[in-house]
């Protein structure tokens, strides 16, 4: 992968591949599972993906960067939010994931449903046409 690492697609796609937590490779390294990524026709790089439950857990590790401490030292307003952010981004369809955030937040899985509850409450009380 040296010869391709200074091509102008991968400098491109390094920081989103990095975020998701994905991997990448030579073309030639390409499993059936993973995206080759190709330039003008000619394959450049693959991009192998994480496992869901690997990316929840680098969600939450960013989520504890961008906040700068732990997430079960934050407070309960920011951590209603923490939970939104996860709820826009899947992470309550990962198996396991109420349980993986209720630990990383320190909170039980009741609370998160009720964080989550809360939230389509609020939803679904705003009136038509209102975003």
């Amino acid at each position: 992968m040296t010869e391709s690492a200074d091509h102008p697609l991968v400098s491109a796609v390094k920081p989103l591949v990095d975020a998701m937590g994905a991997e990448l490779l030579a073309p030639g390294q390409a499993a059936d599972d993973d995206v080759v990524l190709a330039w003008e026709g000619e394959d450049v790089i693959a991009v192998r993906l994480p496992q869901l439950s690997d990316s929840l857990d680098r969600i939450l590790a960013a989520m504890e960067r961008r906040h700068g401490m732990p997430l079960c030292d934050l407070d309960r307003k920011t951590k209603q939010s923490v939970v939104r952010t996860l709820e826009a981004r899947g992470a309550f369809s990962v198996r396991h994931g109420v349980e993986t955030v209720a630990g990383a937040l320190g909170v039980s899985r009741f609370t998160v449903y009720n964080y989550i509850n809360s939230q389509e409450e609020k939803r679904a009380a705003k009136p038509r046409g209102e975003a």
